[in-house]
């Protein structure tokens, strides 16, 4: 297949707001990757699949904002193939060692250059992850059921179980519905996470999981799944990266335990002296290696509390209620490694909890309900999470260079959120919260991200996401979304968390349905 059919398609997804136009133009390129079964076709329909998703099917390439700065001139027509282009990333992403920076920008200018105009504004959406044509992986899902006339949630969950919408086509392009169903939870597999829904309080977070409900601390840590198979122990991340081997104390943890399989869900974290946690950026040093914390913290122990559990000595645990899950982790695991919870058929406890617990330095609640089964790779109504002041986790855009004392140091945050049709939609601006040490990571981190720039800008590749705070928010003629965010403070970044996860611009304004008007500039947090 030619690269040009997905670059035209990429344009008339774009240019329609039709869920089923969407779906349908979709299906007519699976069409034109030829039958089920045929092995020809079957690299080719990994990599269209993962294409049309908005992703390159290698996870890094080494390729950044500078190697796409100038780019050659691009070919006047159309000769580049979908496999030529896999293949090419395949030889950069393998490139390392000496002259190989030399070596991974020949490789990319050889390869834009035989793009055309239109093919290489796909490709570096492609390689930045920012191809804003309204297609989720849901709508590729749906494609690929309709294409191939199985139901969707077959499809949906075999993506679940596989981590992988590309591997769950490679099946359904191999034997069909019959492979589909044969999928089941692999220990070693790391599968995706059930996601919380978000409330503002504890009555409103009941309404939703009703009564009796499980209350759950919310730690404030590295989300891990571990997996143990004999003496095999794996821990992978929320977005599915393995970090076994930066985690030896969950390992041995969970080795200790007198059982031979397991799967469990739940939080990293270290606890100070007083029994209350440590801060965020401890635990993501030794979890995520991705922020600059003094060495003490480094060494810090972390520890482990599983608040799920979806494999047990055999027996899978992902569509059974939550409650089932829970009994079975009582007999699984010591207290110490669980997550503190209560049951309660009462909003008033609830509400109670949620107070001790924040006041105890826990990040907040996680309301469930006790019927709920394991919804893997979805953000569903049976946890909603609640926390004591208005966050958002929102993607950088770009960032202004600071002034004065902050001179020389990349320091505004542009802030968005995500938008299903527009892609990501800017809510304001911030420098409130950095410290001296955050501003000297991020200008460092942001410039290995660099698209472009202008004027005291530096526009970013949109992968990063920011946990903020914010008073409110206010109606806004200066922003696209059409609201602005009001005193918007960092507490963290987020380097556990891809942006696909980041907050919608509709989670953002459901904060509050009446807005007041400023237009001012300062109300964002913006630096003047």
């Amino acid at each position: 297949m030619l690269l040009e059919r997905l670059a035209d398609t990429w344009a008339a997804l774009g240019a329609t707001r039709s869920r089923l136009a969407k779906r349908d133009l979709i299906v007519g390129v699976l069409a034109d990757l030829g039958g089920a079964g045929d092995p020809e076709d079957a690299t080719d329909l990994e990599t269209v699949v993962s294409y049309l998703i908005g992703s390159l099917r290698q996870r890094r390439t080494g390729v950044g904002g500078r190697s796409l700065h100038d780019l050659p001139t691009p070919a006047t027509t159309a000769t580049l193939t979908v496999a030529e282009v896999h293949e090419a990333f395949e030889a950069i992403a393998g490139l390392s060692g000496a002259g190989s920076v030399a070596a991974r920008a020949a490789a990319v200018e050889a390869l834009f250059a035989r793009a055309t105009a239109p093919e290489q504004d796909f490709l570096r959406g492609l390689v930045f992850g920012e191809l804003r044509q309204g297609a989720s992986e849901a709508a590729v899902q749906e494609a690929l059921a309709a294409a191939y006339g199985v139901p969707v949630v077959a499809v949906r969950r075999a993506a679940m179980l596989r981590s992988s919408t590309v591997a769950a086509a490679a099946l359904l392009h191999a034997g069909g519905l019959e492979a589909l169903e044969q999928v089941g939870l692999a220990v070693g597999t790391p599968v995706q996470p059930m996601l919380a829904a978000s409330e503002p309080d504890p009555t409103a977070a009941v309404a939703r999981t009703g009564l009796p409900a499980m209350v759950d601390a919310k730690l404030d840590g590295i989300r891990v799944q571990v997996h143990r198979d004999g003496d095999e122990v794996h821990v992978y991340t929320r977005s599915l990266d393995e970090i076994t081997s930066r985690l030896p104390e969950v390992v041995n943890a969970v080795r200790a335990l007198p059982h031979e399989r397991l799967v469990l869900d739940g939080e990293v974290l270290a606890l100070r002296d007083d029994g209350r946690p440590e801060v965020f950026q401890a635990v993501a040093s030794r979890a995520m290696s991705s922020l600059d914390v003094p060495a003490a913290e480094r060494r810090l122990p972390l520890r482990p509390f599983f608040f799920d559990v979806l494999h047990a000595d055999g027996r899978d645990l992902l569509d059974v209620p939550l409650h089932e899950r829970a009994a079975a982790m009582a007999e699984l695991l010591p207290a110490k490694l669980l997550v503190p919870r209560v049951v309660t058929d009462d909003v008033a406890e609830v509400e109670a909890v949620f107070a001790r617990w924040v006041a105890e330095g826990f990040e907040g609640v996680v309301v469930k309900k006790l019927d709920a089964p394991y919804a893997a790779g979805r953000r569903s109504s049976g946890w909603v999470k609640l926390k004591p002041r208005h966050t958002f986790d929102l993607v950088v855009t770009a960032v202004e260079w600071g002034h004065g004392r902050r001179q020389g140091w990349l320091s505004n945050l542009h802030l968005a959120a995500r938008d299903p049709e527009r892609g990501f939609v800017m809510l304001g601006k911030t420098f409130k919260g950095l410290t001296d040490e955050t501003l000297r990571w991020q200008t460092e981190h942001f410039l290995a991200l660099e698209t472009s720039r202008s004027r005291g800008v530096v526009h970013v590749q949109p992968t990063t996401v920011v946990e903020i705070a914010i008073d409110g928010l206010q109606v806004s003629t200066r922003y696209p979304g059409g609201v602005a965010l009001r005193f918007a403070r960092v507490l963290r970044y987020r380097p556990d968390k891809p942006a696909e996860e980041a907050d919608t611009l509709e989670t953002v304004r459901a904060l509050s349905p009446v807005l007041p008007t400023d237009d001012a500039e300062g109300a964002t947090g913006s630096e003047s």
